[in-house]
């Protein structure tokens, strides 16, 4: 029997190929393209170093530290070869920071919520409808039974609390679309009263709001409670990469013992964990920069319409998909970087341009860049 040639792909492969390219046409024509690119010398509004500490000489010396005393990379995962006494320091100075009783690092936020949820959810899971994709995600692959509730609507939440009985309720504490606030202080009390655990995403709340910027959770005078466990990633007011999950002390040998993606990844590497410690202390007295980060927001969220953000988020709409890209396009022709978001990533399925606070440019820069946005507003 001859081979086939080398160049002649077997029918079915190929339609694999064809069926993807003709989906990603489709997508282009309703202005749903998203494209990784080089990121320019323009003006961030779009990145999410909140407090600026991606730069803060502490921050980098720190990690050049740790850079030069461990090495590239971590050498393995936490419980074969990649521990540090960086790792454990960090974790211990996170969960005093937030109140918790633990904290347990992984490599990223998304993989920290996957890990969290798949290690509480002994039942169904019950998700603001806004809540992050990661924790959604989560859900499916734990194969737990989900649903959502109405977002921040604790009348829908209650309704569903008596129907669905969920073992966990899951939250941002800022969201990371439209910038708002969770009223973690009712969630509770309705989670409580079912008797369901409420895990509290904090991404977007370390180091910019609650005292000494310790989060959501803790602004509402809920830090330490046991029904109550936190997530956080260390890639926004940290300015660095990696995530924590954070709770009462049972939970951290929970997670070394059973969770899979703390078990089988690869630990984050000590100097960026290293960088990310030096940004906790720096955030913790940045009272200043958490007040002017208020400010900021609150000046881009009435200058563009749009509702008042809870940290660093502004989300003025934009339109459909098509327009929402233009509006961006012409705001980085002129110099601006600002987030573009288009369903699916917008939960309420409507494009919105995303200006996000960055308290280390300099102020007349960023009056200057909102006075663009606004301008080149469609």
């Amino acid at each position: 029997m001859s081979a086939a040639p080398l160049d002649a792909a077997p029918a079915p492969v190929t339609a694999v190929w064809d069926r993807l390219s003709r989906k990603a046409d489709l997508r282009a024509k309703a202005g749903l393209t998203r494209t990784a690119a080089v990121r320019s010398g323009a003006v961030d509004l779009a990145g999410n170093d909140y407090l600026g500490l991606s730069r803060h000489p502490g921050v980098l010396g720190a990690a050049a530290e740790a850079l030069a005393d461990h090495g590239l990379g971590a050498g393995g995962s936490r419980l074969v070869r990649g521990t540090t006494e960086v790792h454990e320091a960090f974790e211990a100075d996170f969960a005093r920071h937030t109140g918790t009783g633990t904290a347990v690092l992984y490599s990223s936020g998304y993989l920290a919520n996957l890990g969290a949820v798949a290690a509480l959810a002994a039942g169904p899971v019950l998700l603001d409808a806004h809540a992050h994709a990661s924790l959604h995600d989560a859900v499916r692959l734990a194969g737990r039974r989900a649903a959502t509730f109405a977002h921040n609507d604790l009348h829908d939440l209650e309704r569903q609390l008596e129907t669905l009985r969920p073992a966990l309720v899951a939250v941002e504490s800022v969201y990371s679309v439209l910038g708002d606030a969770a009223p973690l202080r009712d969630l509770h009390a309705l989670t409580a009263a079912h008797g369901a655990l409420l895990l509290v995403d904090e991404a977007h709340a370390i180091g910019t709001v609650g005292p000494h910027g310790s989060g959501g959770v803790a602004a509402a005078g809920l830090a330490g409670d046991p029904g109550i466990v936190v997530t956080a990633t260390l890639s926004k007011a940290l300015g660095a990469a990696g995530g924590v999950v954070a709770g009462p002390a049972a939970l951290r040998r929970h997670l070394h013992d059973t969770g899979r993606t703390f078990i089988y990844d690869t630990a984050p590497p000590p100097a960026v964990i290293a960088g990310a410690a030096a940004a906790l202390r720096i955030a913790r007295g940045s009272d200043s920069a958490r007040t002017e980060l208020a400010r900021r927001s609150a000046l881009a969220a009435k200058l563009l319409d749009a509702p008042a953000p809870a940290a660093g988020v502004c989300s003025p709409p934009a339109g459909d998909a098509r327009a929402a890209t233009a509006w961006a396009a012409r705001c980085a022709a002129r110099g601006v970087a600002v987030g573009c978001f288009r369903p699916p990533s917008t939960p309420d399925h409507r494009s919105r341009l995303r200006i996000t606070v960055n308290t280390r440019v300099p102020a007349a820069d960023f009056a200057h860049a909102l006075d663009t946005v606004l301008e080149a507003r469609p």
